[in-house]
């Protein structure tokens, strides 16, 4: 296996076999140069490929930071996911493959698909449902939360999808922020053999009081599992047997709200990012088509749970919009055992995977000789996505997966861009390990230095320059905070990351330049956490940073100082452990907690976290002569080494 060192230093580049790029759905160089010549031309032609009720007037408004894109058009996204295959040879095809974790299978047509998504709909009306309501939907990955997500999509409702691994407390404050009034959940749900009480989580989180809920529907995932109904609840299998078959979509203005999703911020309150239809559905159906090189023939899995924007963009709607057959997994790649990811690829002959370097670096940790035990011949195109992916990790993907004929697309993208801005497109440019690629046609980039100004080659701050039609139009209720996050820094939009790119421009995605973390390509606010830790009575201060770890990315760790009388132990330590699980869910668990006599704090009182970070990254702590109290990152520092 070459280094890291090597592959960047060669800048080695890897080609698709012609045969690939002679069948590939973009083939013209040409659509570089005239997507950059008439931008807005060339996203209305991507528009175009729509099925919209009413035709738009103007293609985008721009008031920065407010975009409008295809203003005056009507459409449904629910219609370009289901409706329009009804009346071709897509029908009868598979929308849906289905298998859980103990491996049952289920399927279901497009046609199948639209009958129940229509039920549902219906269902959602007769219970008050109109558009403009909030839907938040907590549920494990099964095919109801599809037929949920495109059910409010139906009627207009906006749906806010929480990660089914979320806390009580988690959930009851994104149904506060964006005041839903009913909750689509199941009774329960299964990770590696253990019953996840889902509806109970659900319960909790209204029992805490001051929610607006008035109804909750209740898939019965798990047969066996019964659990209380209270007078809100209602039995979604009994709904929808009631509900008609028929259902005309609600045709919804280009840019209304189609979804809330919750991300984390550097404060302790999650940010709602807004995206509308007829923009965000363009960017969708495009990119999926584009990237993934998606054909009717395919089977194509996105591993992403559907409660983070992967799910949203590239297991519902790019995919359904482009009338392709996904695959949905409802269990984790470790079990029962270490090769169940192959196991499924060669089942149902997946042919394009898109997955998480976090699982990809596990996956090496586990060895070769798993994935050498399966026929993964039916691959075609690989994908990564959530967090950059190092060369070694690239390279393990390319040859032990892919077996050095499938192409591998490394994306870069935000839950507030809406769907992928940066990607090689392997019929048109070439893969470089460690480079993520070129920006997509119809999207501008730079790379900036702190004043602004543009770098032509090296390292500085990713921004996109030119307004794109998925780009998030706010964060809900709080317009202030938008602008503020998003539009402060530049006079363009800022994502965040640090990046560089090199001659030929390709970008290198460096990661998060903030206060938020990336663990195993989930957002995770260290406010967030510290808040759960000083929460508990015997915590005084909590500074969170995330350190280096080569399965997740990042890890969390926790530096924690107690009251005066309270002592360390490895009990408290795994009591905190526990407490930020429960508050926020099981992925923000630290990974080790530092207890310290103190802070490192500057004279005004600002805990200085960059020293935090410098001490677990192994990196030289730096200048300490702002601190107030210098020795305290000398005794940190020894506590950490221990």
């Amino acid at each position: 296996m070459q280094t890291i060192d090597t592959l960047l230093k060669e800048k080695r580049r890897f080609s698709a076999s012609d045969a690939f790029k002679a069948n590939a759905n973009l083939k013209d160089p040409s659509i570089y140069t005239s997507a950059k010549k008439n931008r807005l031309s060339f996203w209305e032609s991507q528009a175009d490929k729509l099925t919209w009720f009413k035709k738009w007037h103007t293609v985008l408004k721009w008031n920065r930071p407010h975009a409008e894109w295809f203003v005056g058009g009507t459409l449904s996204a629910a219609y370009n996911c289901l409706d329009v295959h009804l009346t071709t040879h897509r029908r009868t095809k598979q929308a849906i493959i289905w298998e859980g974790e103990l491996g049952d299978v289920q399927t279901y047509t497009y046609e199948q698909a639209h009958e129940e998504v229509s039920r549902l709909a219906n269902s959602l009306v007769e219970l008050g449902i109109k558009k403009g309501d909030r839907v938040t939907i907590y549920m494990p990955m099964i095919p109801q939360l599809a037929f949920a997500v495109l059910a409010c999509a139906r009627v207009g409702a906006i749906h806010s999808v929480v990660f089914g691994g979320f806390s009580a407390q988690s959930l009851k404050d994104r149904i506060l922020d964006s005041g839903s009034t009913l909750v689509i959940t199941a009774n329960a749900g299964m990770r590696r053999g253990k019953l996840l009480p889902i509806k109970t989580v659900v319960d909790t989180a209204i029992a805490l009081g001051d929610t607006p809920v008035k109804n909750v529907i209740v898939v019965s995932h798990l047969k066996d599992h019964s659990v209380t109904m209270t007078s809100i609840d209602h039995d979604y299998h009994t709904l929808i047997s009631k509900a008609s078959p028929l259902h005309d979509a609600a045709k919804m203005e280009s840019e209304d709200p189609l979804f809330i999703l919750y991300t984390s911020g550097t404060t302790g309150k999650p940010k709602g990012i807004i995206h509308t239809t007829g923009g965000y559905l363009t960017h969708a159906n495009y990119s999926t088509k584009a990237v993934f090189d998606i054909k009717d023939s395919d089977i194509y899995w996105c591993t992403a749970d559907i409660g983070w924007i992967t799910g949203h963009t590239y297991v519902i709607y790019g995919p359904m919009s482009n009338g392709a057959t996904c695959m949905m997994f409802e269990g984790t790649p470790d079990y029962p055992s270490q090769d169940r990811f192959w196991q499924l690829i060669d089942k149902h002959k997946i042919s394009i995977l898109y997955t998480a370097p976090t699982a990809i670096r596990s996956f090496m940790k586990w060895g070769d000789h798993l994935p050498a035990k399966y026929n993964l011949s039916s691959l075609r195109l690989l994908g990564s996505v959530g967090e950059p992916i190092n060369p070694e990790a690239w390279m393990w993907y390319y040859t032990q997966i892919g077996r050095k004929k499938c192409p591998i697309v490394d994306t870069w993208w935000q839950t507030e861009t809406g769907g992928i801005m940066i990607s090689n497109l392997p019929a048109l440019n070439d893969m470089k390990p460690g480079y993520t690629g070129l920006p997509l046609p119809g999207i501008e980039i730079a790379i900036l230095h702190n004043n602004g100004n543009k770098v032509n080659e090296g390292g500085g701050l990713l921004s996109i320059t030119e307004p794109w039609p998925s780009m998030l139009r706010g964060i809900w209720g709080d317009t202030e905070r938008f602008k503020e996050t998003y539009w402060s820094r530049f006079d363009t939009y800022f994502a965040g990351d640090g990046a560089t790119i090199d001659d030929d421009g390709y970008v290198m995605v460096l990661g998060r330049v903030d206060d938020v973390l990336n663990v195993a390509g989930h957002r995770i606010g260290t406010m967030e956490v510290e808040s759960a830790l000083v929460e508990c009575q015997f915590v005084s201060e909590a500074a969170v940073v995330g350190m280096p770890d080569e399965i997740k990315g990042q890890a969390i760790v926790a530096f924690v100082t107690l009251e005066a009388a309270q002592s360390p132990s490895p009990e408290l330590e795994n009591e905190l452990i526990r407490q930020v699980g429960e508050k926020i869910g099981a992925i923000a668990k630290p990974k080790r907690i530092i207890f310290a006599p103190e802070l490192p704090k500057t004279r005004s009182g600002k805990i200085m976290r960059r020293l935090l970070k410098n001490i677990v990254e192994g990196h030289p702590v730096g200048d300490t002569s702002t601190l107030a109290n210098p020795d305290a990152v000398t005794d940190i520092a020894n506590a950490f080494l221990k």
